[in-house]
């Protein structure tokens, strides 16, 4: 059974998501299989990163995405795919990087759980 989420969190996560384009696990597989150039960044907690990520992924945290993200991709035109556990947090990430002027942002709908469940590779630590 899913995690229940308070209703205020899910009117936020609703409003973000209409404003921030989404792709599911299997786009993003399909881009990597393709070698496609892009940047996944996983938005989770650092428990969560450490505990299994996506190959490849970078970790800016929820808390801290915004505050590091121009150091850490200074283009803001950089395609960028964020995740989280399920697309939630992702979502509001993403539109808070849009806000800053990130323009190919993508919100990984489905998030981990959704790539695990996939059974699709996982990194640790």
């Amino acid at each position: 059974m899913g995690k229940q989420h308070a209703p205020a969190f899910l009117k936020i996560v609703t409003e973000a998501k209409k404003h921030v384009k989404e792709c599911t696990v299997a786009d993003v597989k399909t881009r990597l299989d393709r070698k496609e150039n892009f940047q996944i960044i996983d938005v989770r907690e650092d428990r969560e990163w450490e505990a299994g990520h996506l190959p490849g992924a970078i970790h800016l945290g929820k808390g801290i995405i915004e505050r590091d993200i121009e150091k850490t991709i200074p283009d803001t035109a950089a395609p960028l795919i964020l995740y989280c556990g399920g697309g939630f947090r992702s979502a509001m990430a993403a539109k808070n990087l849009q806000e800053m002027g990130y323009t190919n942002v993508i919100s990984m709908d489905g998030g981990f759980s959704g790539w695990k469940n996939a059974g699709l590779p996982i990194e640790q630590g």
